[in-house]
């Protein structure tokens, strides 16, 4: 209960702390508001169980593989549910990095802010529930077309068989979400914001909105080339969206195709990220970063005029578990960093303890604190 007894002066220390007793991370966090952080993509309820292999061979999956569910999907994620004892996780890329970065903030909570489209079902209820415990502050657009996406991660052993059916995700409506006053207002809010390439072939148009408003406002817009099959398919989209780009991510694959695709001319991973740099930008301000990783090799830091290159933390094999949702980790962990206006190397650093921590573990799931300083 609240006394009503008059503030002394130490009650006033005990709120607001002398600055000669505040540690450097509680001022950043005091500094730090809720919805500083902003993620738009598309939301996908992660369904876990160990299964047998022959309910692989039933839907025709491979042990190790990441597809779209088709037709002959359908009644998989129903048989998952009532065959197998499952785990429930709020998934999908852009998500799965708002969640990373807010559990490496840990306070205050709601620093991450994930707009998306999902179903009015039971899936739906259940993803609202894991943003919930996750403390992001997700404002999903519901709508009854469509079920909430979901993406069974089939696993046998040590290896995983992702299938995803994206249903309700490719439906945001930027008039019926993001244009919305209330909506609008927490993406004005922000300082930092993100998003995975995948939503480039959803709406297009809501990317744009939300770049245009970064770059007018002098805020810092990142963004992920997410797969090869971006640059290969939705270029025009793409490249639309780039002029506003601060922070671009990828992997090297992902940095291949791009390369490809634009006609850079070079497999040299050091190079592209040089010509990625050097596209045209709107907001002259600040120049472009570009970032690429490589799995256990490297992350390479293109920055103004040079190219810095950072190495990954060691990992016994053994202590592999699964490296799906390490590139968002990554994203979640330089994100949690670069809201605070941390210096890029610690942003890199943050970056690479999250994926480390990531892939010692099923699925893209941390324990209760990070150990990160």
């Amino acid at each position: 209960m609240a006394s009503n007894e008059p503030k002394t002066k130490k009650h006033k220390l005990s709120e607001d702390e002398d600055e000669k007793d505040v540690s450097p991370s509680k001022k950043i966090a005091r500094q730090l508001s809720p919805n500083s952080l902003f993620g738009m993509g598309n939301p996908l309820l992660d369904i876990c169980a160990v299964v047998d292999k022959d309910f692989l061979d039933k839907y025709a999956l491979k042990s190790n593989d990441q597809i779209l569910a088709d037709d002959k999907h359908k009644a998989l994620f129903e048989e998952l549910v009532k065959k197998f004892k499952v785990e429930y996780h709020a998934g999908g890329a852009t998500q799965n990095s708002i969640k990373v970065a807010q559990w490496m903030i840990q306070e205050p909570h709601k620093v991450g802010t994930f707009f998306g489209c999902i179903g009015e079902d039971k899936f739906g209820e259940i993803l609202k529930q894991k943003a919930e415990e996750a403390h992001i502050d997700a404002y999903y657009y519901e709508q009854s077309e469509e079920p909430t996406g979901t993406c069974a991660a089939c696993i046998t052993g040590d290896n995983r068989s992702l299938v995803a059916n994206l249903a309700a995700a490719n439906c945001y409506k930027k008039e019926k979400h993001l244009d919305l006053e209330e909506n609008w207002r927490l993406v004005e809010k922000a300082k930092v914001y993100y998003i995975a390439g995948f939503f480039l072939t959803v709406s297009v148009e809501s990317i744009l909105k939300v770049a245009k408003h970064a770059s007018e406002n002098n805020k810092m817009f990142c963004l992920n080339l997410s797969a090869p099959f971006i640059s290969q398919f939705f270029k025009d989209n793409l490249m639309q969206v780039m002029p506003y780009v601060d922070v671009l991510f990828g992997n090297e694959t992902e940095a291949a195709a791009f390369s490809k695709e634009l006609e850079f001319e070079t497999n040299d991973l050091k190079e592209i990220a040089k010509k990625a740099q050097a596209l045209t930008k709107v907001n002259k301000e600040r120049q472009r970063i570009v970032v690429f990783t490589q799995g256990k090799d490297e992350t390479i830091m293109a920055l103004s005029d040079k190219i810095e290159t950072y190495p990954v933390i060691k990992i016994d094999p053994k202590d592999l578990v699964d490296t799906n949702g390490a590139g968002d980790a990554f994203v979640g962990g330089f994100l949690s960093e670069l809201v605070q206006m941390k210096p890029l190397d610690q942003c890199v650093k943050a970056g690479h303890y999250a994926a480390n921590v990531i892939i010692q573990r099923a699925g893209c799931t941390f324990p209760e604190k990070p150990n990160f300083s």
